[in-house]
């Protein structure tokens, strides 16, 4: 765990105004799946190119949950790790574009019926809830299957 000077200097504070953000593009390439001790009869990936550690504290991903009959159920999403938050940037539609309000940024409680957005907090991006430093290090969690300092708090 890191003490309160590393998490002043060595990790930018939230300002409470997020960063002007630009939408990614639609999946369409290489998905990394995150591994879900029961995801019921979906699997979880996140593009990595999408993945991004903003200086606002944030980290954002686009998220595919894919049934097992192939739908895909897609994602624009941010985890505000030291706040324990995340916010719904926008949800992909069918033919490929993005819709939809951005939401509200809400608490992070563990869910059923949504476990991605604790896994990928806990288990990837968010690792005793310091967001990753920058977006090759979230790719890596990824590709691990998790981050190297989750498995401390576990």
């Amino acid at each position: 765990m890191r003490s309160d000077w590393e998490r002043r200097n060595l990790q930018p504070e939230p300002t409470g105004a997020e960063e002007a953000l630009a939408m990614p593009a639609y999946p369409a390439g290489r998905l990394l799946e995150v591994s879900l001790a029961d995801g019921g009869s979906f699997r979880y990936y996140v593009d990595p190119s999408t993945v991004s550690t903003g200086r606002d504290g944030v980290v954002r991903y686009v998220l595919v949950a894919r049934s097992a009959t192939g739908s895909d159920n897609v994602f624009y999403e941010g985890l505000r790790c030291m706040t324990r938050q995340y916010r719904i940037y926008a949800i992909g539609r069918a033919d490929g574009t993005w819709g939809g309000r951005q939401g509200d940024w809400q608490p992070l409680v563990a869910s059923t019926t949504q476990p991605w957005r604790s896994v990928l907090f806990r288990d990837y991006f968010c690792p005793h809830a310091d967001a990753v430093r920058t977006a090759a290090e979230g790719v890596q969690a990824l590709e691990r299957g998790g981050h190297p300092s989750a498995t401390l708090e576990r």
